[in-house]
């Protein structure tokens, strides 16, 4: 076995082995015996077919896995001798040599190997990340309080319907009546809603409900007919409306209070709201930390990729997936998750971040409560919860997910400890207009 390297740069080699008749000969002669105890021929007993018949079936399998097993062998040996922190797995370069498969010939083979780099850089008190705290506002707190206050409203009988409101009504066409439709006057075509706009109960309108509602299910829902019938039906109908539905937000009473955040009084419910907010701020100022850390240390590692050989990489494993032009669309965003991992990666090892299972159930439930809050169930038990949350992380996807978030999370709070935090004040106003 002959093994000769070329390296191209820093992180790009190109191996050439040659394998001769005798690197695979002992293998190749041990799979056609191997064959020929298996092999059933008709005419002969098992185990007792003439090897020239065993080698003229098996022969071009035995000699392709012998050399096949030599090469990767003597790859894998190279690898673990230099100590390569291979990207991927090496390629067959572009330019291999023509093989004409026959037993007893030499055999050429010509690869492509790309490393990852080696990270290595410090961090003290010296590097500073900037990091805002948001400032609380009256504007602020009125908003999340009205925003809970409509979260917890109701439908009620309203007299001129507004563009956020609902209206009951009756279509009819000749002998063809739908009584009692919903419509969601925000779902009428922008064009039209100007006529439901301020309409009453017992108005009647001439509507063309091909213009009024453009989404095809959401018109054959309210006719009450099936989708392929629309094209079928003349769009004039007479609208007649029956009731107008307001959404009203709930009232600032003891029971409402009581219902969303399990307080008595006003004063108690407004402090909860501003508790919320600063909640909700300091996850935002947490995240932004995050986004502007990621920028730093991504500088300050300064990683250099071989992007050639990993796009040549992710297009042969996808085997068709994805185009190269597919791949150079996704690129800018990949190839700064690619230089990432490998950061976190050295980060992790370099000051002693563990992944507990406890981390991951933490943050599943997190996951949970707030997808229960969405809904607006905010007292949710904790045993549903956990329930939930170990399902999240039964699923592949989403506890790959959950993984990548908790790293993310213990490498960041890890490089707080270390770094200068610059502390800014900001309004959420100028926070939100950040990048």
């Amino acid at each position: 076995m002959k093994l000769e390297q070329n390296r191209i740069d820093d992180l790009n080699l190109e191996l050439t082995i040659t394998v001769a008749a005798e690197d695979y000969a002992e293998n190749r002669k041990k799979r056609l015996n191997d064959y020929r105890k298996k092999a059933e021929f008709k005419g002969f007993r098992k185990g007792m077919v003439p090897m020239s018949l065993v080698e003229k079936m098996y022969g071009p399998q035995a000699l392709g896995d012998s050399v096949n097993d030599a090469v990767a062998a003597e790859l894998n040996n190279f690898i673990q001798e230099n100590n390569l922190r291979v990207l991927g797995e090496p390629l067959p370069s572009v330019d291999q040599p023509e093989t004409e498969w026959v037993a007893g010939n030499d055999f050429t083979f010509k690869f492509d190997i790309a490393e990852n780099p080696e990270i290595s850089f410090e961090l003290s008190k010296d590097d500073e990340v900037t990091y805002y705290t948001i400032t609380v506002t009256e504007a602020a707190k009125n908003e999340m309080k009205n925003n809970l206050l409509r979260q917890y409203g109701s439908l009620e009988e309203g007299e001129a319907a507004k563009e956020e409101d609902f209206i009951i009504v009756d279509f009819e066409q000749g002998e063809t009546k739908v009584e009692g439709t919903y419509v969601a006057l925000r779902n009428v075509a922008e064009a039209a809603r100007a006529s439901f706009v301020g309409v009453k109960p017992g108005d009647v309108l001439d509507v063309n409900v091909n213009e009024a509602f453009e989404n095809e299910t959401d018109r054959a829902s309210m006719l009450k007919v099936n989708k392929d019938e629309l094209a079928t039906l003349d769009p004039m109908f007479k609208m007649t409306v029956k009731n107008v539905k307001t959404f009203v937000n709930a009232p600032l009473t003891e029971e409402t209070f009581e219902k969303i955040f399990g307080v008595k009084t006003e004063a108690e419910f407004d402090a909860k709201v501003e508790e919320r907010i600063r909640a909700e701020y300091a996850q935002e100022a947490d995240f932004r930390f995050s986004k502007d850390a990621k920028t730093y240390l991504l500088e300050k590692a300064n990683v250099t990729v071989a992007e050639k050989f990993l796009k040549r990489w992710i297009y042969v494993i996808n085997d068709g997936k994805f185009t190269m032009e597919d791949i150079e669309k996704d690129w800018p965003l990949f190839i700064v998750d690619y230089k990432w991992q490998m950061v976190r990666s050295y980060l992790m090892q370099k000051y002693n971040v563990q992944i507990e299972e406890a981390d991951l159930l933490a943050s599943a439930k997190g996951f949970a409560a707030y997808q229960f809050a969405m809904y607006g169930m905010n007292n949710v038990p904790e045993e549903q919860l956990e329930a939930f949350a170990k399902n999240i992380l039964s699923q592949e996807e989403q506890g790959r997910r959950i993984l990548e978030q908790v790293e993310n999370e213990k490498t960041f709070a890890a490089v707080r400890e270390v770094v200068t935090l610059k502390k800014k004040k900001i309004s959420v106003e100028k926070f939100r207009e950040l990048n």
